[in-house]
């Protein structure tokens, strides 16, 4: 079945400013859940006279490179900072994931509030627990959503929060021999951080991503700097912190790094040449006093970007707030990230780094079609603040002033998946 949507569409594909593409007037057709023409209303009324109008700006949907769903009962936890907070709000509540039923309600929840804030695919830190990751996969199915995901790994985790080399490797195998091929779904190897393994969980890891072409390898790098200094403590012989992932086999391109706060000239000079890359979490390193990522030495070194909320240590799900925060954390840095970069690191930009930017992320023919409406006038001081503004001020407007409120429909597929209601 073929469906026609006329819009305002805007995306943007590429790092470059040459790659934003917009239609004031435009139209997407949707066939079988991919995009099969897109252009200007006028070239392709005749072709799909019955085209529905969707009032608002039309972007692909948001894909979140970086979340985990079992911390989204622990978000606004008060008053620590990273390590401190893992042990006092995080790691108890991950605790209650060894219960299939609360990490069914839990995920179903989570996935929901993606939506609702217009992210239609995502790379989430689930549990330890093998059934965590069973629980996110089988709702995520349900809704059609594109999402990477891959049992927590963490031998020298606290109690209820531990497992070995062992079961961490048969747990990880076992897992994608069942979830291969299923649906929009995607694998990701998660050793937690460099300090919940041990050496040979490390390296089993590595050997895991080699053994799986297919998989990504996502964990946590130079977040805060008592946790730089505790692994540079933990890895005298290491360069610095991704030295310390790097002799293990896991700095590849498949690698997507949390952060990357406090990192050296060297380390980044790697993360170039291995084709690594950094989900930029601003809400969240605001909020735990870690820092201020920066982004003119990641341009310097053509560092792969993309942009996650990181929640519950971020502060909202909205991937709106999460780019006007990443413009003021650049800006605090005496920094630019223009909105167009700021739309791109939140589509194309994030699925360049999962390995997914061949089928989402542009609206471009050939990609699957997830997209967002948005409102610029879904509060009266955005509604006043945008009224007969450019395109780059409205999507300004929206990033440092919308939310959730912003999102009038989400598409997965080329259907909705969710409406806001008045």
């Amino acid at each position: 079945m073929i469906r026609a949507y006329r819009a305002e569409l805007l995306s943007v594909s590429h790092d470059s400013p040459d790659a934003v593409r917009h239609e004031p007037d435009g139209l997407l057709a949707v066939e079988d859940g991919v995009v099969i023409a897109r252009g200007a209303w006028a070239d392709l009324a005749d072709s799909y006279p019955d085209a529905e109008p969707l009032a608002g700006l039309v972007v692909p949907g948001f894909i979140d490179a970086h979340v985990h769903y079992p911390q989204t009962d622990r978000i606004a936890s008060y008053g620590e900072q990273l390590l401190d907070w893992l042990d006092k709000h995080i790691f108890p509540a991950e605790k209650a994931f060894a219960d299939r039923a609360h990490a069914d309600a839990v995920a179903a929840f989570f996935l929901d509030e993606l939506l609702r804030n217009g992210t239609t695919s995502a790379l989430v830190y689930p549990t330890v627990h093998e059934q965590s990751v069973d629980a996110l996969f089988e709702a995520a199915l349900e809704r059609r959503m594109r999402i990477v995901s891959g049992k927590v790994l963490m031998d020298l985790g606290p109690d209820g929060l531990r497992d070995t080399v062992a079961s961490g490797r048969a747990e990880t195998e076992a897992l994608i021999r069942r979830w291969r091929g299923r649906g929009r779904l995607g694998y990701a190897v998660t050793p937690r951080f460099a300090l919940a393994s041990s050496d040979e969980q490390l390296a089993d890891a590595g050997a895991l991503l080699a053994e799986h072409p297919e998989v990504l390898m996502h964990t946590h790098l130079s977040e805060n700097v008592h946790e730089v200094a505790a692994v540079a403590a933990r890895f005298p012989d290491s360069a610095d912190y991704l030295d310390a992932y790097d002799r293990f086999g896991l700095v590849t391109p498949r690698s997507v790094f949390a952060h990357g706060i406090h990192l050296s000239d060297r380390a980044c000079s790697r993360l170039h040449e291995s084709g690594a890359g950094v989900a930029v979490c601003p809400s969240s390193n605001l909020f735990l006093g870690s820092g201020h990522f920066n982004f003119g030495q990641a341009d310097r070194h053509a560092l792969r970007l993309g942009l996650g909320t990181d929640v519950g240590a971020g502060t909202s799900f909205s991937m709106l707030r999460t780019a006007g925060l990443a413009y003021q954390v650049a800006l605090a840095r005496e920094d630019r990230l223009d909105p167009f970069r700021a739309l791109y690191l939140a589509t194309a930009g994030s699925a360049s780094l999962l390995h997914i930017a061949d089928r989402v992320g542009a609206l471009e023919v050939g990609q699957e079609a997830d997209f967002v409406v948005l409102d610029s006038a879904s509060t009266p001081l955005m509604a006043r603040r945008t009224a007969g503004a450019d395109l780059a001020t409205r999507l300004f407007a929206l990033q440092i002033l919308g939310d959730e409120r912003a999102i009038a429909r989400t598409y997965v597929m080329g259907e909705c998946a969710y409406k806001r209601t008045p």
